[in-house]
């Protein structure tokens, strides 16, 4: 459904995003997560059509990004980072204004206005003016404009800036429910929201795309730690399932190693060591999971493109660099 394609765009001598190629199929919903200046809002800027790109492409099906722009957009819908509304409207009449932007019909605006109004649970707010509300509430009619046209891709960008934890509970839940009938992607710096709500994430470091894989690859096994009174190395030397044993240090006495193995096999490491009369103080599985590959991308200084298939046998790595975007 949507495929980007080499993206890059140049600010003077700075690249705020490099080379960026992904696609994302139709319902799928993706997390685009990274440190804030990593590139996320800018490369939804240049999906939206708000910015344009320095090089690449961005196809929507059979449309392009430049030659297709207004089709493009009427078919997003979009929260931006800092939520721009009129605060001197109240919330049903800024609805009412923005889905006659969104091209709803005139007899259909009422019931889309009022089907974006229950959704985002603000009818006790409906008719009080926006500049009355609370930072939480905003955000929810940032979000109520953005399903008025009942589009079939949603670009949400930090959805849950400023709000509190109930209002995070349910904005995961309107995001669950829009993925049923749309392709949702959310841009965020918080692990926890990508966690909780996505299937897939691209993870950006730097403006490049450094890991793109399924959330539950993640926690495909990635090792073995133990702690042992001596060298294990020569009792494993034999066992088929363990790739590599490399030292990580001292404990006292002890002695720490790290297996590449797939965890599954820690009862054959296990059985292999005592038979060769190495005594055992530790063992445990090392499983990734986005918090631990996240940390990898952004503590090593070797950055790596990975896609889906290859991300279970290592992490990239990335130090994040300030971003410069404007619209």
């Amino acid at each position: 459904m949507i495929q980007v394609e080499h993206l890059t765009r140049r600010y003077g001598a700075f690249t705020a995003v490099d080379d960026v190629s992904f696609s994302i199929g139709r319902g799928e919903v993706v997390g685009l997560l990274g440190h804030n200046g990593a590139g996320k809002t800018t490369i939804m800027k240049m999906i939206t059509g708000y910015l344009e790109a320095t090089a690449g492409s961005i196809r929507i099906d059979d449309l392009v990004v430049g030659r297709d722009t207004r089709a493009i957009q009427a078919r997003i819908g979009y929260l931006p980072e800092n939520c721009p509304v009129w605060p001197e409207m109240t919330v049903i009449d800024y609805l009412d204004y923005q889905a006659a932007l969104h091209g709803v019909a005139d007899a259909q605006r009422p019931r889309a206005v009022a089907e974006a109004i229950r959704r985002t649970q603000l009818g006790e707010k409906a008719t009080a003016s926006i500049q009355t509300l609370s930072r939480g509430y905003r955000q929810r009619v940032g979000v109520a404009q953005a399903l008025l046209h009942a589009p079939d891709i949603i670009i949400l960008d930090e959805p849950t800036n400023g709000l509190d934890p109930t209002q995070i509970r349910h904005m995961r839940e309107l995001i669950r429910e829009l993925a049923k009938t749309a392709t949702v992607i959310v841009s965020t710096h918080i692990l926890q929201e990508v966690q909780a709500v996505c299937e897939r994430v691209l993870i950006l470091r730097a403006g490049k795309l450094v890991v793109d894989a399924r959330i539950d690859q993640l926690s495909q096994g990635s090792g073995l730690r133990i702690e042992t009174e001596r060298d294990p190395r020569p009792a494993l030397a034999g066992l088929a399932a363990v790739r590599s044993v490399d030292a990580e240090g001292t404990s006292g006495a002890r002695q720490r190693y790290r297996i590449d193995a797939d965890p599954d096999h820690a009862p054959d490491v296990a059985e292999a060591l005592a038979r060769a009369g190495v005594r055992l103080h530790q063992l445990t599985p090392l499983r990734r999971d986005l918090e631990t590959v996240f940390a990898e991308v952004n503590a090593s200084g070797d950055a790596g493109r990975l896609n889906r298939a290859g991300l279970a046998a290592q992490a990239a790595a990335a130090v994040d660099v300030e971003e410069v975007a404007h619209a």
